[in-house]
C-alpha cells in the first residue's frame, strides 16, 4: 500500500486469506481466474510492502527488482487477466465475443507497457509518504483509456450483477485515486482495487450459473 509497509503486509496478508477461501468457492475451472484476483492482489501488496523496506537506499538493486516485480502486476498482469477472467464466467454469447475483443486489447495494453518497462526502466521513490512509480511511456492518453477498458469495462460487460459491481467500483477507484492522488496514482489505485476485490468473494456466495462448457473443478483428496 501506499502509505506504509506494514499497511501493505496486512493488507496483503488478509486479501491472502481472503482469496484462499474465494479459491475454495469456485465451482468450475472456468471460474478459477476470477476466484485467483484477491490473492494475485494480496501478493501484489507484499511486493510493495517489500519494496518500503528498501528506501531510503537500503538495497539498491533489491529496490529495482521489486520495483519492475510490482509493475508487471500493475502494468503488464491486470489488463489481459481481469477481461480474460471475466470471460471464463460469461456464457452469453455477444458478451463473450466483446470480452474476447477486450482481452486481445488488454494483451496489446499489457505488451506496449512491458516493452515500455524494458525500454525505459520504471523507479519507485518516496514522495509526500507515499511512493511514486515514475513510467514514462508514450500515448499516455490513448494507453490509460485502453487499460481502463481492460481492467475495468471488461468487468461491466458481464451479464453477472456482483461481477458488474466490481467493475463500477474499480473505475470509481480510478477516478478517486486520480483526483486526490494523481502524483502517487498507480499506487493508490492498486490499494484501492485491491481491497475492491473483496467483492470477488462475494460473488462466489449465493445461487451462480456455471458455463454449461466449464468442466466441474474437483478438489483432489488424498
Amino acid at each position: 500500500m501506499c502509505f506504509s509497509a506494514e499497511a501493505s503486509f496486512i493488507s496483503g496478508a488478509g486479501l491472502l486469506l481472503i482469496g484462499s477461501a474465494t479459491i475454495r468457492r469456485a465451482r468450475s475451472r472456468s471460474e478459477l481466474p476470477y476466484a485467483w484476483i484477491p490473492t494475485l492482489f494480496g501478493i501484489q501488496q507484499l511486493l510493495e510492502g517489500a519494496l518500503w523496506l528498501t528506501f531510503p537506499d537500503r538495497a539498491p538493486l533489491l529496490n529495482a527488482v521489486l520495483t519492475h516485480a510490482y509493475s508487471l502486476f500493475s502494468h503488464v498482469l491486470w489488463p489481459v487477466y481481469v477481461p480474460l477472467a471475466a470471460l471464463g464466467l460469461e456464457s452469453v454469447r455477444w458478451r463473450r465475443r466483446v470480452l474476447l475483443a477486450i482481452t486481445i486489447v488488454g494483451a496489446g495494453v499489457g505488451v506496449y507497457l512491458l516493452a515500455m518497462l524494458i525500454r525505459l526502466p520504471i523507479v519507485a521513490t518516496v514522495t509526500g509518504g507515499h511512493i511514486a512509480y515514475e513510467s514514462p511511456h508514450f500515448y499516455v492518453l490513448a494507453t490509460m483509456a485502453l487499460y481502463l477498458l481492460g481492467t475495468c469495462a471488461s468487468l461491466m460487460f458481464s451479464s453477472h450483477g456482483r461481477v458488474v459491481a466490481f467493475g463500477i467500483a474499480a473505475f470509481a477507484s480510478a477516478v478517486a485515486a486520480y483526483a486526490f492522488y494523481a502524483a502517487w496514482f498507480i499506487s493508490v489505485w492498486c490499494f484501492f482495487a485491491a481491497v475492491l476485490s473483496v467483492i470477488v468473494f462475494l460473488y462466489f456466495f449465493g445461487p451462480r450459473e456455471v458455463k454449461p462448457t466449464g468442466a466441474p473443478f474437483l478438489p483432489h483428496h488424498p
